[in-house]
């Protein structure tokens, strides 16, 4: 019987599930219990974009017109790509998740590992948007060049942009590593019906870190671009 405290054998005797651990009674009940931890880990992870979320917001309204004149320097194609990319990731993510919960082993990793790719080709994108705001000289420092009266201002922009953008990278490669571990261990047979949770709980990951590009992309690379000096 799924998500028992125990399972008989064939003289009668419980036998707990291999994965369910000494301090919880039932397998639901430890799947539960990880669900909330990775629920309370994304809050802090809210919190932490949600600071830089509001310094971004705030110095735009302080320096409208330099946010808009920079923003107009990133190339909205490439922030595009990415932002399809990563959407095409979030359902790869969610069919391997579906796959561990059917004991479905090699779609399983076949959806994990489609997942991996797709993470390695936005940071892919990401290290050529990177190289083209170097060539350019607009990362912040002694060698930012602009044409800009707002220069100074703009400066503010790339250095939100770069750690924000940097840090959501960061977790990109933080959340690929940990499919990498969990595409080998759903290779090995590990997860089934009964226990999937880890699959789950990166699946919660990845799907957060989604969505902090889906509001990265149109802050950064959309909002104010259109405004001109004077226009309305």
């Amino acid at each position: 019987m799924s998500n028992a405290v125990a399972h008989a054998d064939a003289h009668g005797q419980a036998v707990h599930h291999p994965k369910l651990q000494h301090h919880f009674e039932t397998m639901q009940q430890q799947k539960e219990a990880s669900t909330l931890g990775m629920w309370l880990f994304l809050l802090t992870e809210v919190l932490f974009f949600g600071g830089l979320f509001f310094a971004y917001l705030l110095y735009r309204m302080w320096y409208f017109e330099a946010f808009a004149e920079a923003s107009r320097t990133i190339s909205i194609t490439p922030g595009l790509i990415n932002t399809a990319v990563l959407i095409a990731s979030s359902l790869t993510m969610a069919l391997g998740v579906r796959a561990a919960q059917t004991s479905q082993r090699s779609a399983t990793v076949k959806w994990l590992i489609l997942t991996i790719v797709l993470g390695l080709v936005f940071l892919g994108i990401k290290v050529y948007e990177y190289a083209d705001k170097f060539e350019h000289h607009h990362v912040p420092g002694a060698n930012f060049i602009s044409d800009s009266p707002w220069a100074a201002q703009e400066q503010i922009f790339f250095s939100l942009y770069f750690t924000m953008t940097g840090l959501h990278a960061l977790h990109m490669i933080v959340g690929i590593v940990i499919l990498f571990i969990i595409a080998w261990m759903a290779h090995q047979g590990r997860f089934d019906s009964e226990w999937h949770s880890p699959v789950e709980m990166t699946g919660l990951y990845w799907h957060f870190v989604d969505i902090v590009w889906i509001f990265l992309f149109p802050l950064l690379y959309l909002i104010g671009r259109h405004f001109t000096p004077g226009g309305h």
